[in-house]
Order: C-alpha cells, then sequence, then structure tokens
C-alpha cells in the first residue's frame, strides 16, 4: 500500500498534531513512532484484545490548543501475527477521504465518522478514565469531581459516603495518583475502603504506574481479602487487576495469590489475569498454573476457547502459551481441553 494512505501521515501533513492511546487492554499511551509502524505494518500492536486493535486517536491543530481536541476510538482488525489487516485501514482511508473531499473542514471529521464500521464507543467508565488520563497529559485541570473524591479518599467525608463521589473523580484521583501526596493518602485508605468504591478505585488503577508502596498496599490488601471467605469474587479481581502495572515482582505474587485461591475458577478471576496481568503469564509457573485452572471442565470449554485465543494472538505470548501446553508435563485434562480447541469434531 502506499505510504501516502497512511492515517497518521496524511492528518500530520493538514497540521495536525496527533496522540495515540490504547482502549482496550488497558488505557495507556502508544508513542508516535510506534503507532506509525503498526500503521505501515512494520510492526505488530502492542496491546491486540479480542484480535483487534482498539484505540484513540486525539487530532490537535498547533494553531488551536485551547479548543478541545478532535478525538476518534478506532478498532481495526489485525492478522495472526498481531499486524494491521491492510484491508481494513485501506477502507477507513478511503472512506474518510471521501468525506474529507466533501466537507470544508478537512480536519475535523469526529462526527463524520460516527457510523464508520471502524468506529466504536467507549463504555462510559472507560470514558471518564481515558478523559482522567488525556486531562492530565495535556496539563489541563482535573474535572470538578477531583476535590470531593480527594477529600473522601483522605477520610474527611466518613468511608460510609462512597455513594455521593462521582466515578470521574475516582479516575481523577487515580490519574493524579503521584501529585498532591495522593498516593499517600490511597496507602491509607485502601484497608478502610468499602467493596464498592475500592473497586472503583481499582478499576481505574490499573490503567497506572504504581509506586512500589502503593502497589504492596494493594496486595497485602488482596492477601488479606483472600483469607475472607465472604469476599466477592469482583472484589478479588480488581484487587488484582489494580496492580497491572507494577513491578512484576508484586504483580507475579498477586497473580500466584489467586491461582492458588478457591475462586481462581472465577470467570470474572480468570478474565482478570489474562486480560489484564497477561505479562505475568510469561512465567512458566504461573502461565502452567493458570492453564491448568482455566482447563477445568467446571471452567467449561466456551472460557477455555476464549481466553486461550486471546492470549494466543498477543504475538509476545504466543511461544509462553505454547510451551507449556506441549510440555510433557502437561495435565491430561490441559492437554485435551487444548485438543477439543484446536479440533472440536474429534472423537
Amino acid at each position: 500500500m502506499s505510504e501516502t494512505l497512511c492515517l497518521t501521515e496524511f492528518l500530520e501533513n493538514t497540521g495536525s498534531q496527533l496522540r495515540f492511546y490504547d482502549m482496550g487492554r488497558r488505557i495507556s499511551a502508544i508513542p508516535r513512532d510506534d503507532f506509525l509502524a503498526f500503521e505501515q505494518t512494520l510492526d505488530t500492536y502492542p496491546y491486540p484484545m479480542q484480535e483487534e486493535a482498539w484505540f484513540a486517536l486525539i487530532q490537535q491543530r498547533p494553531l488551536d490548543m485551547a479548543e478541545e481536541p478532535v478525538i476518534w476510538f478506532l478498532r481495526f482488525k489485525l492478522d495472526e501475527q498481531g499486524k494491521l489487516i491492510q484491508s481494513t485501514r485501506d477502507y477507513f482511508i478511503h472512506r474518510f477521504m471521501e468525506l474529507a473531499s466533501e466537507r470544508p473542514d478537512k480536519t475535523d471529521l469526529g462526527k463524520a465518522l460516527e457510523d464508520n464500521p471502524f468506529t466504536f464507543k467507549p463504555r462510559e467508565d472507560k470514558m471518564a478514565v481515558f478523559h482522567a488520563i488525556l486531562s492530565r497529559d495535556l496539563g489541563k485541570t482535573a474535572s470538578s469531581y477531583y476535590e470531593h473524591a480527594a477529600d473522601y479518599f483522605s477520610g474527611k467525608l466518613g468511608w460510609d459516603q462512597w455513594s455521593f463521589v462521582g466515578y470521574q473523580g475516582i479516575a481523577d484521583v487515580a490519574a493524579r495518583h503521584q501529585q498532591d501526596s495522593l498516593s499517600d493518602i490511597l496507602i491509607q485508605a485502601v484497608p478502610q475502603l468499602p467493596h464498592e468504591p475500592l473497586i472503583a478505585l481499582c478499576h481505574c488503577l490499573e490503567n497506572q504506574t504504581l509506586n512500589n508502596k502503593l502497589a504492596q498496599a494493594l496486595l497485602s490488601q488482596l492477601q488479606t481479602s483472600c483469607k475472607n471467605e465472604q469476599a466477592p469474587a469482583a472484589l478479588l479481581a480488581a484487587l488484582l487487576r489494580s496492580v497491572s502495572c507494577a513491578e512484576n515482582r508484586i504483580r507475579d505474587a498477586a497473580v500466584q495469590t489467586l491461582l492458588s485461591h478457591p475462586m481462581a475458577s472465577d470467570i470474572e478471576v480468570l478474565a482478570a489475569i489474562g486480560g489484564r496481568t497477561w505479562e505475568s503469564l510469561l512465567n512458566a509457573g504461573l502461565a502452567n498454573a493458570y492453564l491448568e485452572v482455566l482447563s477445568d471442565p467446571e471452567v467449561g470449554q466456551a472460557v477455555f476457547n476464549h481466553c486461550l485465543a486471546d492470549l494466543l494472538h498477543m504475538p509476545d505470548m504466543q511461544q509462553a502459551m505454547l510451551d507449556v501446553l506441549r510440555s510433557p508435563d502437561r495435565s491430561e485434562q490441559l492437554a485435551l481441553a487444548f485438543q477439543t480447541m484446536t479440533n472440536p469434531l474429534a472423537d
């Protein structure tokens, strides 16, 4: 395909400045050069999910930096190697250029592309986290909900007053947790929080690189919660997700804690491990433990197929998964589940 049809370069040639964020597994910035290499099919997408690249493209013009940026949420199909399927990109750009030729403002086509098959609308909770991260990265102030959320996590309002805290405020606190001593405030708050606000905070923190003290506090809370037989799977999965971007030692310990817990076979827990803390599965021992739990007949073949297929379509994970699946030490249960997945019609 001609490089002149590269979306990144096409938009930059209009004078726009672009930012890219993954919107699939994590809400995290993708460097411009990395995204360009992906778009030119020179490299894989860094965080594929369900065989697609889910991302936000943020477009600003230098003369209008005070204006709100144009934001597109796009999803492009990937091939088996995790690279862009060029026909997807070709169709999108062709449609884009058609619209550009029809509109006087060729650089602001967000609304015109809303009905494009390659656009999507994120869930409200993801939108809140995305806006919190983008506002921080653009040097803008947090939302009007931020101060109230910060006061809540400091304990000033009473821990039972969580229902009055806006989710956008929680997302802002998570995105700015390294400012205004918020990390220390959260460390003190985590053991005190009711389940609902703690789960919300964890879901927002999963997109953030945590310092070791905060990550350790969350790991300790997970370990404490695992001793409580009444702790719901949603809470355990959320605490695991919260340390997704912590250092390997802490993230691996969290994964090991849950894989050793009776709740390990819960679908929400399995999805959190494979979908948010997948880097821990590069550890052969953790990968084996995960796949053994995943292959439990009580979990179900459909869940096994979905979770494993998602991991196998991540280029960095393929070999780690295949090493376990092909190991002579794998259980008969795991071997059968994998055989059924690859050859469902076999006797």
